[in-house]
This record gives structure tokens, sequence and C-alpha cells, in this order.
């Protein structure tokens, strides 16, 4: 098979006989010919395999590419699958296709920006990066930079109230001050290890999601007279059923064992939940499992799921928003308790 001819303005427009421009003014300026010129230079191109000239090219000399990096905290084989980030993705595709901009999914343990930052419009940042390179990148890019659920003092940035948000469902779920609480948390430590977290742990400051919802708990913990115990509370390293499972089902295992789980995630919530109810235990008699996230499964399973519901796919939709309006702005979405039966 004969490899196609690349060709280039130059060398399409020496094959038909007509000047570059006019080539150029078939695909870029239709107004500069007539229209049955127009067709017949296009038709003749279209023959040959020429698709017009170099967007590449054109974009570098316009300093504009229509393509916006979505940074996400992981891996994008891991996001993709998540339901969350999911919407969230779709939120953020409903807005940018509508304005002929495309998204690029970019993973958070990339170890730079740099095979991307040339040929992007700037970054919409979903979460802090796993790779902390990637955070401090992303302070000093040049480009536009939204982030969210974390700021990086850019002033661009879509948030929720992950602390309040919490201790809000913390608060709901404890009851009294001699109740056993346990914290399935997600992604504590920076690492991939599934552990108990310990008091001797260095934990990020204040940006991390994570971290967010943990001093949520913990005030709602305080503020209840509860006291938590050192070894009760867990790092997962993903929001999987994998991983919580085992978690969820050490903990439950735990003497005394717990009456309170908090959860920092649906997923994890309803992992906790499946360990339970194989354990013979009931929800929530014998143990209040709370999420975080308000994803359809939980809504749909028996017992339904009390958890914070943050509309992610309105949370997209407002950083892509806030990406085009290039507008230097904090936004905050709300959020609402769903309480099921599983508290």
């Amino acid at each position: 098979m004969t490899k196609p001819k690349t060709w280039t303005l130059k060398s399409i427009a020496k094959e038909l006989g007509v000047s570059n421009a006019t080539v150029s003014n078939a695909f870029n300026r239709p107004d500069q010919l007539s229209k049955a010129r127009r067709e017949e230079i296009l038709a003749a191109c279209k023959k040959l395999g020429y698709f017009g000239p170099n967007k590449a090219a054109q974009s570098l000399r316009r300093g504009t590419f229509n393509i916006v990096a979505l940074v996400l905290p992981d891996s994008v084989e891991y996001m993709v699958s998540d339901p969350v980030a999911s919407s969230f993705m779709r939120g953020v595709s409903a807005v940018l296709e509508k304005n002929g901009i495309n998204l690029l999914l970019f993973s958070g343990n990339s170890d730079n920006l740099n095979s991307v930052v040339d040929f992007v419009d700037g970054f919409i940042c979903y979460g802090r990066p796993r790779n902390k390179q990637l955070v401090e990148q992303l302070k000093q890019v040049a480009k536009h930079v939204v982030t969210v659920d974390f700021n990086i003092g850019r002033d661009a940035s879509v948030n929720v109230n992950n602390q309040q948000a919490s201790f809000d469902i913390a608060k709901h779920a404890l009851q009294k001050n001699d109740d056993r609480v346990a914290i399935l948390g997600l992604r504590l430590l920076d690492n991939d290890v599934l552990c108990r977290v310990y008091e001797h742990h260095e934990f990020e400051a204040g940006q991390s999601i994570a971290h967010q919802r943990l001093r949520g708990y913990h005030q709602a913990i305080s503020d209840a007279g509860i006291t938590l115990g050192d070894d009760r509370t867990w790092n997962i390293p993903e929001s999987s059923e994998r991983y919580a499972s085992i978690a969820a089902k050490e903990a439950l295992s735990s003497t005394p064992r717990p009456n309170v789980l908090l959860c920092m995630s649906d997923l994890i919530a309803l992992a906790a939940m499946r360990e339970a109810l194989k354990m013979g235990l009931s929800i929530p008699e014998d143990v209040k499992i709370v999420g975080f996230d308000g994803i359809d499964e939980g809504q749909r399973f028996v017992p339904k799921l009390t958890t914070v519901h943050q509309n992610s796919e309105e949370k997209g939709r407002i950083a892509a928003t806030l990406f085009l309006s290039k507008e230097q702005q904090t936004a905050e979405i709300d959020y609402q308790l769903q309480l099921g039966q599983s508290s």
C-alpha cells in the first residue's frame, strides 16, 4: 500500500497551479473567493488528501489553541472510573464543547506540565494533584488557571465547603457522647498504603479535600464530647470497593466495635455497608454509616445512604465558565444533607 503524500500549503498550491493565498482563502477566508471557485479548490484538495493549513502552526501564530488541560488529582485511568470525577468532567465538557474548545485530560501523577503547557490555553485543576510539583508549577505558570476544591492563591477557584459539610454530616450521625467512632479517610497520606493513621503521620496543611473533611469530622467529634481513639482513623489510598472493603472489615472487627463510621466518599461508605451486612450487623441499629458526594448508587442502596450531596456536574460547569470568562474570583457551590436510613 502506497503511503499517502504529506501535503503542505505550498506544495498543494503548486500542484493545483494556484497561489498559496488562494488555497488559504478557500479554507480560512471564503469571502475572498466566489462560491464556485472555493468549492472547486476544496474538492481538489479533498481528492488529493489535503484538509487545510496546519492548525498547530496557526495556533502558535495566534497564541491560542482551543484546548484546556484538565489536571486530575490522580491517574486518568482511575479518575474516569470514579462517578464523582466523571460527573465533574461532564459538566466541564458541556460548557467547553459549546464554545468550540477541546478538553485534554492530564494525570495528576505526571512529572510536570512541560509536555502540554505550550499547546494549551490554560488549566482547570480538579483537586490537589498527587504530584506536589504540579501544584508548584500551576502557581507559576503564565497561563490562566482555575482550581477546584483547593486554592493556590491565584483567585480563580470553585469550592464546596468541605469542612463545614463534613461537620454537618458527622454532627447528624453522632447522637451520644459514648458513641464509638471510626473514620474511613481517603488519601490522608501521600502514599498508596492502606493503613491506620496515627498522630506521628505528617499531614498536608489545609489544602487537600481529605484534610478539610477530616477537620470537620474532628470538630463534630470534639463538640459531641467524644474521644476518638488513636487507632480509629484509616487511610484508604483510593475511593474503590477493593480498598474500602478491607478497611471497613478491619474497622468493624475492632474491639470495641465502632457504632459510627464516618466515610470520606460514598463509594467507601457503600463498601462499608456491604461489609457490615455480611457480618450480620444491622444498619443503623448496630452501626451508623454516612458518606460524602451524593452519588446515585447510594440513593438506590438498601438501606439508603445518608450523605452530603454536592452537584459535581454543576461544579464542572462553573469551573469551565470561570475559565472562559478569565475572571479572578472564588465561587462556592451549595451542598445538601441527604438523609437516608443508614444513620
